[in-house]
């Protein structure tokens, strides 16, 4: 048996979460083993219940970690709950940089085994993070479990949306997870299961599944799937959809004959086990293998996604279905303050994200008030606010690096719209920046951006320019130098990254090494055919099409730029991404 260590770290948020550690076993002990395998378990569950893989497994020489995910097992945090999914997918992300730190582990020397949940947790962290891990294998990830009852969770969201939270307790039995009689009994009398699930959770774990299932094709990593054949808890069919999906040709679909739920804790579990084992030593003879895709604008999955907006839409249905929308939407500008605004100046204009920033709804009347509300609580837009308060965090963390490193702080935001969020981080600090500039495009933007720097008490510091924000010229010749610079909700709204490669070139030219860089990212959005077919932009009152990108493509944009990535936030729809990255030599 290997030496198993119980550990703790802090997350995100201030909460510990538990963890259990096996070093490597290796012959020279002056050797520092590099490669580790991190396990995630089951809902329910927690590390202990996966313990014995790490003798199972027959991988001495590797470090293997197993953690109690939030409101299980010795873990903090309530009982079976936490703020949102994306809260899990979050604390992976901090047990991974933990794991990197402390042990002094390569994010491309790592592999993951995960169950279930965990599974859903894995493979919804890889899809965000974009993490360089050698091996992603999977057991029958809970992408969509079996309710049973009909109707069961549109009938949640009801009760949920009616009386809020609360719990529901795991129907399943034990003798129908595995056919070891001794796992299923210990699984009845172990102490440390957690049977209730909120049902905020459940409902957003099916939200997430959907959405990781569907954009599959942006997971990169090596990918195994072991599927119990006899699963009465979770469905098949996204399983196999998830698979068809992955963006990785090194990916492996194993269904196990008579397999229950449990895939790693059934009695012939050494089937599944040795399917992983090889999976993972074949991943780590080969070397990482990262797609480059910053020419993903010519070809792959999200051009003709784009592509596939700019077409009509087909059949007789659809296009009388989205003239209805729009004439309803015409209809609802008489009333609503914002959603006039879009119409007037373009739903990706500056004015509309500043109305938006604002969040007061307003209309000629009660109705339009009302309308109004509606439209500023669209999950886009919501999503837009989050993003908004990740762009503050990660600004403040900037500026109070460059004063740790006794850099001045000069700030440039070279699409600013009004300057809103720039001006307001700037008031909530004591140490103000020596400079900010802010640069946009639109002549209106820049007047409203003079105004606000008055507005705000910061004409001694700040100063608003008209610019282009992909001038590579311009961008290489700012004054002073940037020592710190933020492009949000620009390159979202582009598709060409030829002229996103023009102005990150430009920015690397005037930002000094040790500099910094905050940018923005659309990996996804559920509501982009409703945007193309129902919106017009600021250019020219166009319909609102746009290309996402996934985080690799931007990430590799950026670096290709010679800035190296230090850390990102999303938000919990997996909507838009804020990253901080340093400029390189």
């Amino acid at each position: 048996m290997r030496e198993q260590q119980e550990k703790t770290f802090i997350s995100h948020d201030g909460c510990q979460l538990f963890y259990r550690y096996w070093p490597a076993v290796d012959s020279d002990s002056n050797a520092k083993p590099s490669r580790a395998i991190v396990l995630f378990h089951r809902g329910h569950e927690h590390s202990g219940r996966v313990a014995h893989l790490a003798d199972e497994l027959n991988l001495s020489d590797y470090q293997i970690f197993a953690w109690d995910a939030r409101g299980n097992g010795q873990s903090e945090g309530e009982r079976g709950d936490a703020p949102n999914f994306a809260t899990l997918i979050k604390d992976a992300n901090c047990f991974i940089e933990h794991i990197m730190h402390e042990y002094d582990i390569c994010q491309e020397d790592i592999a993951i085994i995960a169950q279930s949940v965990g599974a859903v947790i894995a493979s919804a962290w890889v899809h965000d993070y974009v993490p360089n891990i050698r091996a992603l294998v999977l057991g029958s990830p809970a992408f969509d479990i079996k309710l049973y009852v009909p109707l069961a969770v549109p009938g949640l969201k009801l009760l949920y949306n009616l009386k809020g939270n609360f719990f529901v307790n795991s129907y399943v039995k034990p003798k129908l997870l595995t056919h070891d009689a001794e796992r299923a009994q210990s699984f009845t009398e172990d102490p440390l299961i957690t049977r209730p699930i909120s049902v905020r959770l459940l409902l957003d774990l099916y939200a997430v599944s959907d959405r990781i299932v569907k954009d599959a094709n942006a997971i990169t990593v090596p990918t195994q799937l072991l599927v119990s054949g006899s699963d009465y808890v979770v469905k098949r069919k996204q399983q196999k959809l998830f698979y068809n999906n992955l963006g990785t040709e090194q990916k492996e679909f194993h269904i196990l004959p008579g397999f229950y739920h449990d895939t790693f804790g059934e009695k012939d579990r050494k089937l599944a086990i040795d399917y992983a084992r090889r999976f993972i030593i074949g991943c780590f003879a080969n070397q990482p293998c990262v797609p480059l895709l910053t020419n993903a604008d010519l070809m792959g999955y999200t051009r003709q996604e784009a592509d596939n907006l700019i077409l009509p839409p087909s059949g007789w249905i659809k296009p009388l279905y989205w003239r209805f929308i729009k004439a309803n939407l015409k209809y609802a500008s008489k009333l609503s303050d914002g959603i006039k605004l879009g119409f007037d100046t373009g739903f990706d204009s500056g004015s509309t994200l500043d109305y938006v920033y604002r969040n007061e709804p307003s209309g000629t009347s009660k109705l339009g008030r009302f309308f109004d509300y509606i439209y500023l609580q669209s999950i886009g837009w919501r999503g837009i606010r989050q993003r908004k308060e990740h762009l503050e965090e990660l600004l403040k963390l900037a500026i109070n690096k460059l004063h740790e490193q006794n850099h001045s702080v000069n700030i440039v935001d070279i699409a600013a719209g009004h300057g809103r969020y720039i001006l307001e981080t700037v008031n909530q600090i004591a140490n103000k920046p020596n400079s900010v500039l802010l640069r946009d495009y639109s002549d209106i933007n820049v007047q409203k951006g003079r105004a606000l720097i008055e507005e705000k008490g910061l004409t001694a510091i700040a100063r608003f320019e008209k610019g282009d924000a992909f001038n590579r010229q311009q961008l290489a010749q700012l004054s002073p130098n940037p020592t710190l610079a933020v492009v949000s909700g620009l390159y979202e709204l582009f598709s060409d990254n030829q002229i996103l490669r023009d102005s990150l070139a430009g920015l690397a030219k005037s930002i000094p090494e040790g500099g910094y860089l905050i940018y923005t990212n659309q990996p996804w959005h559920p509501q982009l055919e409703f945007i193309a077919r129902a919106l017009t932009s600021h250019r020219d009152g166009k319909p609102w099409i746009m290309r996402r990108r996934t985080q690799l493509e931007m990430d590799q944009l950026v670096a290709s730029a010679g800035f190296r990535k230090i850390t990102m936030r999303i938000d919990q729809w997996g909507i838009f991404t804020v990253s901080l990255a340093q400029r390189m030599k």
